[in-house]
């Protein structure tokens, strides 16, 4: 039970900081964890990642919101595009042979972070509130479906595509876009933890606690301090932690 604890706590911590900074999905550093060190089966390890994320996220865009760095109308399009289109591209994926990416993820995070190091985004929310209510509608639809489908296709790296894309594709500031990140992820975690328990039953209850309560504690803290820090101390914290954690998975997975 100690062991347990332990990993799920450790676990928690990159997971929860990952959310709360950058809008990272849990799944990418709780799934691993539990499958090296607890042997857990790897679909009940992604659905107890999945719903740790639920909470955490949840709490994260309300942080965020509550400061005024998240955009719900777009974020919600958004949602709705990434949640369809994953659908479709989940039924491409089962058409076609060998279109795994498993390390997908890992190598985004930690490119994604060494791009926050070197090149920070400084958009200010002045210029980003200057592209037109419409434009920013029809990039939100086209950016989810983009998510979606590759998501549903190659099954990683939503959190960090969505980031990427909101930053460097919709010119979002990055405090906004992490609080419209984590607001979608809200939802597609939630959808996904359902469909994992409903197809695999309930997991392990003491895993699924201890990672849902670490993982929200952490990202609570993240979240907190991810809205009032500066933009470039933001930028190098977020870096920082998407670096260590995209490093640290890849030791994880090395060790399997």
């Amino acid at each position: 039970m100690i062991l347990k604890l332990m990993i799920c706590f450790i676990a928690g911590i990159g997971a929860g900081l990952g959310t709360g900074f950058a809008g990272m999905s849990a799944a990418a550093v709780i799934s691993p964890m539990l499958i090296t060190f607890l042997g857990l089966p790897a679909y009940e390890a992604v659905g107890i990642a999945l719903a740790s994320d639920v909470l955490a996220s949840a709490v994260s865009a309300w942080t965020y919101g509550k400061n005024k760095n998240l955009d719900i109308r777009n974020g919600t399009v958004m949602m709705a595009a990434v949640l369809l289109f994953t659908l479709v591209g989940s039924f491409a994926a089962s058409k076609v042979p060998n279109t795994t990416m498993g390390s997908f993820s890992v190598f985004m995070t930690l490119l994604l972070g060494i791009k926050f190091i070197v090149k920070p985004v400084m958009t200010t929310k002045e210029t980003m509130n200057a592209v037109s209510g419409k434009k920013r509608m029809i990039q939100s639809i086209i950016s989810g479906t983009v998510v979606g489908f590759i998501c549903g296709f190659i099954g990683a790296g939503g959190g960090m595509m969505m980031l990427l894309i909101l930053t460097g594709v919709l010119g979002y500031e990055l405090k906004t876009a992490v609080g419209t990140s984590v607001f979608i992820m809200t939802f597609t975690a939630f959808t996904g933890a359902v469909s994992h328990f409903a197809i695999g039953g309930m997991p392990d209850l003491w895993c699924l606690i201890f990672c849902v309560a670490s993982t929200l504690l952490w990202a609570r803290i993240a979240a907190r301090f991810a809205n009032k820090a500066s933009a470039v101390t933001l930028n190098r914290a977020t870096g920082v932690v998407l670096a260590v954690l995209g490093v640290a998975i890849l030791v994880v997975n090395a060790i399997k």
